[in-house]
């Protein structure tokens, strides 16, 4: 980090509908994979701290889950607040747009934005799949009527085009401050927490459309015996259906999940990881304020 006087720092939260890249995005700020991903909407359920500290400035992104109207169940209920309560204490909001889509679901995200107060960088992704680039700048126009925002910034943040562009853009809307993190943090998250959402994200890559919204992970054991973890995860699911599902033929659907899990931690922790995971019926589990406060889906 820079001495100079001119270092800026601030929490900047990631905002937008599910599905639109806000997780790619942040771990391609990042410079590694912090958040979880899949192509399916609500892969993220927690707002993550992801810490960039560069020479002109730490950025505290906040990764949130998508603002939606899906369903009226309890996890939906409870992602959505997530996503509003990260906007409470933001210095700068990165709303994440689809290049070319703009849908109900963003002008809610739009909404929930412009009631927080906060300054607006509107960040249009998946500018890489966009054919026919002349068909961007109406769309731009058309984004730029819905607000004023302080930058339009189009983007891939799987191709990392323009990326440095935005994180500049970034940096310039912060308050002159020294850093809050120490240079080499990167997250104020656990490593059981890291440990959870990677077998999370195993299930939510490999199963239907339905199942992932009906699973949630929770770590039972956690040891660090010295240069290797050795970790116990719950899967916890709402009916024995789903459990066989999980599980597959002769436990070869699971085996495999773990597996990639596991070698997804040794990546991320930098040691070696014994895990073992298990399956277990809580019905109703995602429709019960109760059993999602104990599976760590508080409001805290």
């Amino acid at each position: 980090m820079s001495d100079s006087a001119g270092g800026r720092c601030g929490y900047v939260a990631i905002v937008g509908r599910p599905n639109v890249g806000k997780s790619t995005l942040l771990n391609r700020m990042l410079g590694q994979k912090l958040a979880i991903t899949s192509h399916k909407a609500q892969t993220t359920r927690h707002a993550i701290l992801g810490i960039k500290t560069r020479s002109d400035g730490q950025i505290l992104f906040v990764d949130t889950p998508g603002i939606h109207r899906r369903g009226g169940s309890a996890l939906n209920r409870y992602l959505n607040r997530a996503a509003r309560s990260a906007l409470a204490d933001t210095h700068l909001v990165l709303l994440v747009v689809e290049a070319l889509r703009w849908t109900q679901e963003d002008a809610t995200a739009l909404e929930a934005v412009v009631q927080a107060g906060a300054p607006v960088i509107a960040v249009v992704n998946k500018v890489d799949r966009v054919a026919e680039k002349e068909t961007l700048l109406p769309f731009l126009q058309a984004l730029s009527g819905y607000h004023d925002f302080r930058a339009l910034i189009p983007v891939s943040a799987t191709k990392g085009n323009q990326v440095e562009a935005l994180e500049r853009a970034v940096v310039a809307a912060l308050p002159v401050s020294e850093p809050l993190f120490p240079e080499d943090q990167i997250t104020n998250r656990s490593e059981r927490f890291f440990a959870a959402e990677l077998v999370r994200e195993q299930l939510t890559q490999r199963y239907g459309e339905e199942l992932p919204y009906r699973t949630t992970v929770e770590i039972e054991r956690f040891e660090d015996l010295g240069g290797r973890y050795r970790i116990h995860a719950l899967v916890w699911v709402e009916r024995p259906s789903q459990k066989a599902i999980v599980i597959g033929k002769q436990g070869e659907a699971l085996k495999a999940a773990a597996s990639q899990a596991r070698e997804e931690m040794q990546k991320l922790f930098g040691c070696p990881v014994h895990l073992e995971v298990w399956v277990k019926v809580k019905k109703r589990w995602s429709s019960d304020e109760t059993a999602l406060s104990a599976l760590g889906y508080g409001d805290g």
